[in-house]
């Protein structure tokens, strides 16, 4: 399917931008909505793009990789504690461990009081012990020292992992690390966007060393880590006061501020309801891929308008004076209603071709 753009179908209403509706990306691989002609013209303005990193560069559904015990103790009671405190989660993070502990056959505990910490992971009773399951902060948070692990916790990091400090009763247990596999469209939805002259920047509560890593597989511009929830859309307000025309990219409810304060909010499709709702365009088949290609065909749309408003404004240019008598008392050129008529004909045929050409343009040739 190609590009569709929806608008009113008088001829110079397709020169406004009050005329165009919505629009439909190339491909049942790359389909975008914009939900109103406001979001089309903002998005064509976009010089920055701010991706959130779970479930939008990566594909939201990682998998346990390492457990490292401390003290002596053994990864079987390390991942039976962890899985049992994180059962109550939703993050994608909790559902790989538990999902870990299920595939190798452990029995867990629901636990009788679960809490989670935004920003800094979760604390449960489990079976009468106090289970926390979180990052650097946490265990700061709660004096528990982590000296024993930290090298080995970076070396995770290193590797793109997201390494999760466990400690029971104060006493720390060890890590467990999750790796959430990248999106092989993020790489291509990079490279685009680069292409267009847009910097990209990552959004993400992991810390430096693991977003780094996965910054330098996909090529990022600018790479923001450590970020709690309640300070992204504080972190899309720095960039506006750079001057920058932001455009933030995400997926999940701690994400709608963030899509709120930016000039274009764009929604995975695939994501929460509230993010969705929060957003001005959704990636319908929820592609990061998409996103260069809703810029690309916001920015033809803008084109397009201003051929139109040309090609209204030349005709009246010509055409009123003529119709004035201009040219009569010199040439005796007047120019007759039944001309004017077929000319306003023309100018409306000349408008709608143009406008229809977008069709066209995005099957045949790369977004610009």
């Amino acid at each position: 399917m190609s590009a569709i753009v929806i608008a009113c179908p008088d001829a110079l209403a397709l020169a406004t931008p009050t005329a165009i509706t919505v629009g439909v990306g190339r491909g049942a691989r790359e389909g975008v909505l914009f939900k109103n002609a406001t979001a089309l013209e903002a998005t064509a303005g976009v010089n920055t793009v701010i991706f959130d990193k779970t479930g939008t560069l990566t594909e939201g559904k990682p998998a346990l990789t390492d457990l490292l015990p401390a003290g002596g103790g053994t990864e079987a009671e390390l991942l039976r504690l962890a899985a049992s405190a994180d059962q109550p989660s939703q993050h994608p993070l909790a559902e790989a461990i538990v999902r870990g502990a299920k595939d190798g056959g452990l029995p867990m505990s629901p636990p009788e009081a679960f809490n989670s910490i935004p920003g800094h992971g979760v604390e449960a009773a489990v079976n009468g012990t106090r289970v926390l399951i979180g990052n650097r902060k946490l265990m700061e948070r709660e004096n528990i020292p982590v000296a024993e692990l930290t090298a080995q916790a970076e070396a995770l990091a290193s590797d793109g992992k997201t390494a999760m400090y466990v400690a029971a009763d104060g006493h720390l247990l060890g890590l467990v690390a999750v790796a959430d596999r990248i999106r092989e469209s993020a790489r291509r939805a990079v490279q685009r966007l680069h292409d267009l002259g847009v910097q990209t920047v990552m959004l993400t509560g992991d810390n430096q060393r693991t977003a780094d890593a996965v910054a330098r597989q996909l090529g990022m511009d600018t790479v923001i880590a450590d970020v709690l929830p309640e300070e992204k859309a504080a972190k899309v307000q720095e960039l506006q006061a750079q001057g920058r025309k932001v455009a933030m990219v995400g997926d999940g409810v701690n994400d709608a501020p963030a899509l709120a304060q930016a000039e274009v909010g764009v929604a995975i499709g695939a994501g929460t309801d509230v993010a969705v709702e929060t957003a001005d365009v959704v990636l319908v088949r929820s592609d990061p891929a998409s996103v260069p290609t809703s810029i690309g065909l916001a920015r033809q749309v803008e084109r397009k308008i201003k051929q139109n408003l040309f090609w209204a404004a030349i005709y009246n240019l010509l055409a009123i004076p003529f119709a004035a008598g201009v040219l009569y008392p010199s040439l005796g050129i007047l120019l007759r209603p039944e001309w004017a008529a077929l000319l306003m004909s023309a100018s409306t045929l000349i408008v709608t071709g143009n406008a229809l050409m977008l069709n066209r343009s995005t099957l045949t040739a790369p977004l610009p």
